[in-house]
Order: structure tokens, then C-alpha cells, then sequence
């Protein structure tokens, strides 16, 4: 967020509210961790269960499997999602991809355990192994011609994004005009990550991200609790 979003928009953004000064902590706090009552605005990859904060959700980021074509050259492609245990994988956690309503996860003991895509796409593009890429990162016009797809068919779940703020009913000015900018910007085709290429196949549906946020903060009112 702050390298691929707030630096390339701040200038604007200041443009157009002159008064107001912004400070930026960037740190990866547990997923669940509230944050410190001084911090106005809270950006996180999924929502929390249980927050006392607002919850404002922005588009996800569409991901993909990726490798470079000298590695599969070396080492194959897999074939299935459980061929992936054989290869060198770069990432952290559990790999869960979908296709259609199929899902794996498998046993994935990776060579280098990170959680940061822009190792995974040095790593990636320099031979190493196999790393899910967000698509806007994996086709960048400087990098899409070392990477290949890989599992084309199975997709990664989405990384989530929202925006965790304290207040009444009604925001405090400098909170509204912030979120507000940002709802022009991220997921959209003006998103500074996307190097001007179009949005459309990068990002996932704001809708989507809405629904899960409400049944997140609401898990009794009848929809599945968001993930």
C-alpha cells in the first residue's frame, strides 16, 4: 500500500487538500491485531472477526501461479495442484486453489518460505522456483516476458484489502475525503500499480468485498462468514 499506492497518489491527493499533513507506518502486524488508537486509518489484507473500528472494503487483488520458462524448461510443469509438493515453491501458508467449485491445498514444504510477492517475482523471474503473483505484478510490460502461468486453470484466493476507521455514524472530514480519493483510484483503471493497463481481470468485484465485510461483522445474520 504505501509503495504501490500512497507514494504515487500523494502528491495529488495533498493538491487537493493543502491542510492536511499525512503520516505513513508501514509494519505486518498479526491479521487480527487492532491497531493503536492514535492511527486514524488502518489498512489490512482481510477483515478482522471482531473490530470495534469501521470497516470500508476496496477491490482484491486477482492472483496467479507463475514460474519462469527456464525453470519449467528444467524442472516440468505440474499438472495437477498436487504435483506442486514435488517443485520449488516461494510463498507461506497454505496454497488454496480453486477451480470451479473444486479446491485443493497441498502440502506445499516451500524452499523459501515468504509472504512478500515482490520476492516471490525476483525469485520467479530469476529461475528459482514457482510463486503465486498478483496479475498486475506478473504482467507488468517489464516482467511478463520472463514469466509463464502456471496451473493456468487453478486460481489462488484473492489477497483482500479493507480500511479499518473509529468514528460516529458520520466520518471525520479528513477520514471521508481520504477513503474517498482512494475509492477513485484502487481497483479501477486508474490504479497506480497497473502502469495505465486496464483493470478489468486484475482486481476482484467491490461488491463481493462489501457482502464479505458485512458477513465478517455480522456472522449470525445468515450469509457465510467471510474467510
Amino acid at each position: 500500500m504505501a509503495q504501490g499506492v500512497f507514494a504515487p497518489l500523494l502528491n495529488e491527493f495533498l493538491g487537493r487538500y493543502p491542510d492536511l499533513r499525512i503520516q505513513i507506518e508501514t509494519f505486518a502486524p498479526g491479521w487480527d491485531q487492532e491497531p493503536r488508537e492514535d492511527v486514524d486509518i488502518f489498512f489490512k489484507l482481510r477483515a478482522p472477526k471482531d473490530s470495534v473500528r469501521r470497516v470500508r472494503p476496496y477491490p482484491g487483488t486477482v492472483r496467479g501461479l507463475f514460474a519462469s520458462p527456464g525453470y519449467i524448461q528444467s524442472s516440468g510443469s505440474p499438472a495437477t495442484p498436487d504435483d506442486l509438493t514435488a517443485h520449488s515453491c516461494i510463498g507461506s501458508g497454505t496454497w488454496k486453489l480453486s477451480r470451479g467449485k473444486k479446491i485443493a491445498t497441498p502440502n506445499i514444504l516451500f524452499r523459501v518460505v515468504s509472504g512478500d510477492p515482490a520476492v516471490g517475482l525476483k525469485l520467479a523471474i530469476s529461475g528459482f522456483g514457482i510463486s503465486v503473483l498478483p496479475l498486475w505484478m506478473a504482467k507488468r510490460p517489464d516482467v511478463r516476458n520472463g514469466l509463464i502461468p502456471v496451473l493456468p486453470q487453478w486460481t489462488p484466493e484473492p489477497i483482500t484489502l479493507c480500511a479499518l476507521f473509529s468514528g460516529p455514524s458520520r466520518l471525520t472530514p479528513k477520514v471521508q475525503v481520504l477513503l474517498d480519493f482512494l475509492d477513485e483510484y484502487i481497483g479501477t483503471d486508474r490504479d497506480p500499480r497497473l502502469r495505465q493497463d486496464l483493470a478489468k481481470g486484475y482486481f476482484t468485484d467491490r461488491r463481493l468485498a462489501s457482502r464479505a465485510s458485512l458477513d465478517t461483522k455480522n456472522p449470525s445474520g445468515g450469509g457465510d462468514n467471510a474467510r
